[in-house]
């Protein structure tokens, strides 16, 4: 794990230190494959932290088995079938961006960051309130471990300004550290359920993926949306795809029309 980047080792110190802190009182022998597809299909709501738990069960077997010498016998969680990323994240319809405004509190700044910063939902969470300066922002690439500065919209730079400030942290926990992303996410899927049926398929993940697709409706090119997200080009070609080809075409008149 030492090569990995220091994004991706906390994720893993903080995934195992929950794995490790649930089960103290219980004997490591005694987990069976039964118990690791139990707790993989409890996250089925959430796949890609269900196959995260199971990667994680499997790699403290192996370090206990291979590091420690442990005699615990074959890893129950090697071989166990992973939801792996059926679909790509859907962009939020703009009738559920709309319904954030009776959204819980955290749920709504998360989702503001979200999309006006373009960042997964795991880095949005660590914004700090000196990340802004001005019409400047602070964003993390969260998969590379890179930091950058982005031009800071309007409109979320106005939404902070109207949430009071408790910490370093927009969404803070105390003087100094963030609120985790777990308690914010399971609010999240508690206000989804009162959207009714047409809102289960959408994740907070969406909200970047519809960054994406608001950036190309306002006539930004492919360079200009990897400048603010940082995605790939083949991820934002995807999501330009879904772009409302009406309101793309109405602004690329407009556009030149006022070259005229």
């Amino acid at each position: 794990m030492r090569n990995n980047a220091p994004a991706t080792l906390t994720s893993y110190r903080r995934e195992m230190r929950y794995i490790t802190d649930k089960n103290a009182d219980k004997p490591v022998s005694g987990l069976t494959r039964a118990d690791v597809r139990a707790a993989h299909a409890k996250l089925a709501d959430t796949p890609r932290k269900a196959d995260w738990r199971v990667q994680m069960i499997s790699k403290l077997w192996n370090y206990a088995v291979e590091k420690q010498d442990w005699p615990l016998g074959p890893n129950p969680a090697k071989g166990i079938d992973l939801y792996g990323t059926r679909n790509p994240f859907e962009p939020w319809p703009e009738w559920m961006v709309d319904a954030l405004e009776d959204a819980p509190a955290r749920v709504r700044t998360l989702s503001r960051l979200i999309l006006g910063r373009g960042e997964r939902p795991g880095a949005a969470v660590m914004a700090r309130w000196d990340h802004f300066r001005g019409e400047w922002m602070t964003v993390t690439d969260e998969k590379t471990d890179t930091t950058y500065e982005v031009f800071c919209p309007p409109n979320l730079s106005e939404y902070l300004g109207t949430i009071p400030r408790s910490g370093a942290y927009v969404l803070a926990k105390n003087l100094t550290e963030p609120t985790g992303y777990d308690a914010i996410e399971k609010e999240f899927r508690a206000w989804r359920k009162t959207l009714g049926h047409e809102a289960k398929p959408f994740v907070l993940h969406g909200l970047r993926k519809l960054a994406i697709v608001r950036l190309a409706e306002a006539g930004c090119s492919d360079a200009e949306i990897q400048a603010i997200t940082n995605q790939t080009p083949e991820t934002i070609a995807y999501y330009r795809s879904r772009a409302n080809r009406k309101i793309m075409s109405r602004n690329a008149h407009r556009r030149g029309t006022n070259r005229e």
